[in-house]
């Protein structure tokens, strides 16, 4: 009988926000695996490690999951970590692939997940607290009220682009902002908008700003600005 694949999110950063579901399954599956060529370095690994002292007694698989735009290279990448997941399905294990925030919001975990299925075997996903819902709940300030929209957007626009979907009413959540932070923060300044921003939420090392003048040029990836239209 073939194992079954488990998409868990483990929550942007604080292992408090690790669901009760996701902690079981981590328990109850063979192998664990971890995004990244270092499972020890994973943010995800020290999470769930941080919340379960049995983690290391698991099958550890690392995943490597490069950062880059470069087509070729991330299928290659995709189809050896569904590969690899599969070897352990095959021999009837459960995996739990572990996935920071939740898997369903530009996680490079779907690919994985897609392959899978289209497989043949079965999988599911575990919902975890998303990044910019942790922020807003870090900040004490709600996302959208009433009738306002929410608008997600991964930040590696053109500045010309980017200015344009400022101009979207309701609420920004601009992920991934790191390597084009110079460009997003100088976009937020000319729209006159509001912007909070956390660097590492829920991390030791995290940082908070709290207008769009304090966000500096540079900062991590796991960075998130959170946008609203001046009152």
């Amino acid at each position: 009988m073939s194992g079954k694949l488990f998409g868990l999110g483990v929550g942007p950063g604080d292992a408090e926000l690790l669901t009760l579901k996701a902690l079981r399954l981590i328990k109850e599956s063979e192998v664990i695996a971890v995004p990244g060529n270092d499972t020890e370095n994973s943010v995800a690994y020290q999470i769930a490690k941080s919340v379960y002292g049995g983690l290391d007694e698991k099958i550890l698989l690392p995943v490597a999951m490069p950062m880059t735009k470069d087509a070729a290279v991330l299928e290659e990448n995709h189809k050896k970590a569904a590969d690899d997941v599969e070897v352990h399905l095959k021999q009837g294990r459960q995996v739990a692939f572990l996935t920071l925030g939740d898997p369903t919001v530009y996680s490079t975990y779907l690919y994985v997940h897609q392959r899978i299925l289209e497989r043949g075997y079965e999988v599911e996903i575990v919902s975890g607290i998303t990044s910019f819902c942790a922020v807003a709940a870090r900040l004490n300030m709600g996302l959208v009220e009433r009738a306002e929209p929410l608008h997600v957007i991964p930040a590696t626009y053109k500045a010309e682009e980017l200015e344009g979907i400022l101009k979207l009413p309701g609420t920004k959540v601009l992920m991934k902002t790191g390597k084009k932070m110079k460009q997003v923060r100088e976009s937020i300044l000319k729209s006159g908008q509001q912007a909070v921003m956390i660097e590492n939420c829920g991390m030791e090392s995290e940082k908070i700003y709290e207008s769009a003048e304090e966000i500096p040029e540079a900062a991590g990836y796991y960075s998130l600005i959170i946008v609203k239209e001046s009152n």
